[in-house]
């Protein structure tokens, strides 16, 4: 007779399966999200209910998540979804996928600016994590995002659909000699590519194969390309008084200091994130 399956058991096998692959804490929150994705259990319930038996069926879906986990393939692809900011999001490899210090970003312009009624652009839209973010909790906001790639174009504007909230998305080339935008704005916000190909020798598999490499990489001898772009275009497109936000690589603040400076930014000031890293800057026209 077959012996029965429970959930403790599949937990077992995660551990087991991908404990060449991450850390112990990674692995159990990786079972316990494909938990919640199966049986909508959280993390809490996959350990109350460790007993509970596992259908045949359900058991070959965690099968599947586990051999696609094994091939790095990111949990949030392979789920087809990814939190941020207590929202969810459609990612695939077509974007790339939220991360914690972006919410910091998103945190401190809620907090500096919220209540305001006023326009702001997100350049570099991806998934739309940010200016989705924004609109749903800057009410006086009038959202604009802009991307160049149209794959993501078409991921943000579902996210946006998806979550109800009202943002303007058009294509955009940051890096084109002839770039300009359709109005001006009191805020404008980026998440640029800021990863330099050298630092690609200490990111895991599943970034380097899954995400998408224009969204992260830019060339050793030009780290601050997207900035030095983003940053002429705000002197042009802000309004006096108007605020720049960026998220930045975290070797590079006493470089973006001098650039936005030399730019003739004023106020500016470097953020840290949750890890004391040099992650964010915030700077006045």
């Amino acid at each position: 007779m077959e012996s029965t399956i429970i959930l403790s058991d599949i937990r077992d096998q995660f551990r087991s399966a991908l404990a060449k692959y991450y850390a112990d804490g990674e692995i159990v929150q990786l079972f316990c999200l494909s938990t919640e994705h199966l049986l909508n259990y959280g993390k809490i319930d996959t350990f109350l209910r460790a007993g509970e038996p596992i259908s045949a069926e359900t058991t070959e879906k965690y099968a599947d998540i586990l051999n696609r986990l094994k091939n790095w393939e990111p949990i949030q692809y392979i789920l087809g979804y990814s939190s941020f900011y207590g929202l969810t999001f459609h990612v695939d490899q077509r974007v790339l996928i939220p991360r914690q210090e972006t919410e910091e970003l998103v945190q401190w312009i809620i907090n500096s600016e919220k209540g305001r009624n006023l326009n702001l652009l997100d350049i570099g839209a991806g998934s739309g994590c940010i200016a989705v973010s924004l609109a749903l909790n800057m009410s006086g906001a009038r959202v604009t995002a802009c991307d160049v790639s149209d794959d993501a174009l078409t991921v943000a504007r579902k996210n946006a659909l998806s979550n109800n909230a009202m943002v303007n998305f058009f294509r955009f080339d940051l890096l084109s000699d002839s770039a300009s935008l359709p109005e001006k704005y009191q805020v404008i916000v980026s998440n640029p590519p800021y990863v330099r190909d050298l630092e690609d020798q200490r990111m895991k598999h599943n970034v380097l194969e899954y995400e998408p490499s224009i969204a992260l990489f830019v060339p050793d001898q030009d780290p601050l390309l997207f900035y030095k772009r983003i940053a002429l275009l705000a002197r042009k497109y802000l309004y006096d008084g108007g605020t720049l936000y960026l998220e930045i690589n975290e070797h590079f603040s006493r470089e973006m200091i001098r650039l936005l400076e030399c730019t003739g930014f004023y106020a500016i000031e470097v953020k840290h994130d949750i890890n004391g890293k040099s992650r964010m800057v915030r700077a006045r026209k």
